[in-house]
Parts: structure tokens; C-alpha cells; sequence
């Protein structure tokens, strides 16, 4: 039987990542482009990557996202910054026949960064392919029962890991990549979305996991200059701070995230932890949503589902970059 959706396939559109040593610095090139990131950035960011063999874990978390789904189309992947590029896979789109396709984003937040940037990278690849099919960006699923029950699970199952005689003490900290101040001011139709949906996903991930525990939002991954305010604060000072406070365990959940990029193995797995180590603090890093069985059928319910009013184009305006 054939499919009684809308849609005749499904785009899985990403952020990318390198999979091999010789795959980074370009990689990195195509992130910052026009951005004027210092090479000394790039340089640090690209050992980041190479201590851990030059490949990001965000692709193959893709095609293992990929591998669940369990929908009655054909799904195309394509990404914003590296192999397979969103241009390329919408030519292959188009030379298949399809003629209208739903995108599924990896991102599940109102900002330029995780929502208007995607929509204008479909523009873009859809303008290169003469007679490209029609894409529907799916709604935003932050707070999805299917996104907040993989992430409540996870989160359980990281407080689970620390050790009895802390776990009941032991305080949530969601973790999200902090934007600039001005970006996260005009996430949404009105401004401040991108703060107040991850607020809500912490809120409703921790219900469902123990409703009476405190938590906090805190952000990670920084990489603008100094002189340009980004949302604070960092978690790994955060982490100095619960300490001179008593606290002596914490679960570490990457709420702001629906798989493993390098900034959560790097800045989470080696900095948070091993700052945390050195403080004398528990810490036990949950996972991301990644192929949660909940989060996989989500993705079928969003298709399912009316198809979206499109956003606003005011909707989450780009940044204004200054030389």
C-alpha cells in the first residue's frame, strides 16, 4: 500500500560533521564562514576534534536515526556544513521524482541558529536545483511527549549512575549552546523562544522524572569574541558555583541537543567531567534523545500531523554581523 501521508519522502536536514582527520579544518571553514572567527578559535576547536580521531559523532548518529525510522516513504539526509550536503541531496531528490517532501530539522528550537538558519539553507539548496521539490520544515518538538519522554528516560538512567549515597541530593543541570544575548532576544515570533522553550523541555523533563528536584538551565559551547555578550552561564562555571554551595552530585542532560555533537563529547565528557573530578563532584552526563524508541515515533507523529503554518519571515532574524 502506498503511503497516505502528504508527502512523497522524508529530508532528514542536519548540522554535519567531519568524519575523518583531513575532514575538520574544512568542515570548521564552512561553520564560520563569514562570521570572522579567529583562526586561533579554529585552531583550538580543531584539536577538540582531532583528540578524538578527527570525526564528530553527529553524522553516524544521523544514519542510525535514519536506520529506526519506521515510515512508509523514502528518506533523503542532508546537511547544513558537511558530506551529504543539502544541495546535493535535493538534486538526487529531484532526479528521483519526488515532488513535495517534509523535513525533519535535528534541532528542536525557535532561534536564527536552530530554526530560521535552517529554513534559509533549504531556500538556498532549493534554489540551486532547477525544478527542486517543495519542503515542509516540520514544526518545532521541544516539547513533544515523544522528545521529553527519551530525555526523561535518559536523565533517570544518568541519576540511576551515580553513586547511592549522593543520588538523592543530586541536582538537574540542563545544559543548552548558548547564542548571543541579541539573537536569543529575537528567537520566536516575539523574542526570548529559544530561553523559554528550553526552560519548559528542563521543566517537563523533570516532572516526569522526580518533580520535586531542583534544576537549572545553563549553557555551553560558546565560541563568539569576548566583547559580544552570550547567554550565561557557562556550565562548567556553574559547576564552580553549585560547589561553593554545598552541592556534592549533579546530572548533566544536554537538553538544548537531539544527538551527540562535538561540543557535548568534548565540552560535557572532558571539561564538565573533568572539571568535576577535580572539585570532588559526582557528575553523570545523560544521554541525547539520539534513537530513544519515543523520540523515533515522534518523528512519525510529526508527519502525521497538519502540516505546519509556515513561519513568519520576521520570525527569528538573523544576527547582525560586525566586522
Amino acid at each position: 500500500m502506498g503511503s497516505t501521508l502528504p508527502y512523497d519522502a522524508l529530508l532528514v536536514v542536519s548540522f554535519g560533521g567531519p568524519e575523518k582527520p583531513a575532514d575538520v579544518m574544512p568542515f570548521l571553514e564552512n561553520v564560520v564562514r563569514g562570521r570572522g572567527v579567529p583562526r586561533e578559535r579554529l585552531l583550538e576547536v580543531e584539536a577538540h576534534y582531532q583528540g578524538f580521531g578527527g570525526v564528530s559523532p553527529i553524522n553516524q548518529q544521523c544514519r542510525d536515526l535514519i536506520d529506526a525510522l519506521d515510515v512508509d516513504l523514502p528518506i533523503y539526509w542532508g546537511n547544513r556544513n558537511w558530506h551529504p550536503f543539502l544541495e546535493d541531496t535535493v538534486r538526487q531528490m529531484k532526479a528521483d521524482g519526488v515532488r513535495k517532501a517534509a523535513a525533519f530539522v535535528t534541532a528542536a528550537y525557535s532561534s536564527y541558529s536552530s530554526c530560521r538558519q535552517y529554513l534559509d539553507d533549504i531556500v538556498r539548496a532549493r534554489a540551486a536545483v532547477p525544478g527542486a521539490p517543495e519542503i515542509v520544515k516540520l514544526r518545532h518538538y521541544y516539547d513533544h511527549p515523544g522528545f521529553i519522554a527519551a530525555m526523561a528516560d535518559h536523565t533517570r538512567a544518568a541519576l540511576d549512575a551515580l553513586p547511592a549515597a549522593v543520588r538523592d541530593t543530586a541536582r538537574f543541570v540542563f545544559t543548552a549552546h548558548s547564542i548571543p544575548v541579541s539573537m536569543a532576544r529575537t528567537a520566536g515570533p516575539t523574542g526570548g523562544a529559544y530561553e523559554a522553550q528550553l526552560r519548559k523541555a528542563a521543566a517537563l523533563v523533570t516532572e516526569q522524572v522526580d518533580a520535586g528536584r531542583p534544576w537549572d538551565l545553563v549553557w555551553q559551547s560558546r565560541s563568539g569574541p569576548p566583547s559580544v555578550p552570550w547567554l550565561e552561564p557557562d556550565v562548567c562555571a556553574h559547576l564552580e558555583a553549585l560547589h561553593e554551595y554545598g552541592v556534592r552530585a549533579v546530572v548533566v542532560v544536554p537538553i538544548g541537543f537531539v544527538s551527540d555533537h562535538m561540543e557535548v563529547v568534548y565540552d560535557l565528557d572532558v571539561e564538565a567531567t573533568t572539571l568535576a573530578e577535580k572539585l570532588g563532584m559526582a557528575l553523570s552526563r545523560a544521554a541525547t534523545a539520539g534513537t530513544h524508541p519515543r523520540f523515533v515515533s515522534m518523528v512519525s507523529e510529526l508527519l502525521a500531523e497538519p502540516e505546519p503554518v509556515p513561519c513568519a519571515a520576521t520570525c527569528c532574524p538573523a544576527p547582525i554581523r560586525r566586522p
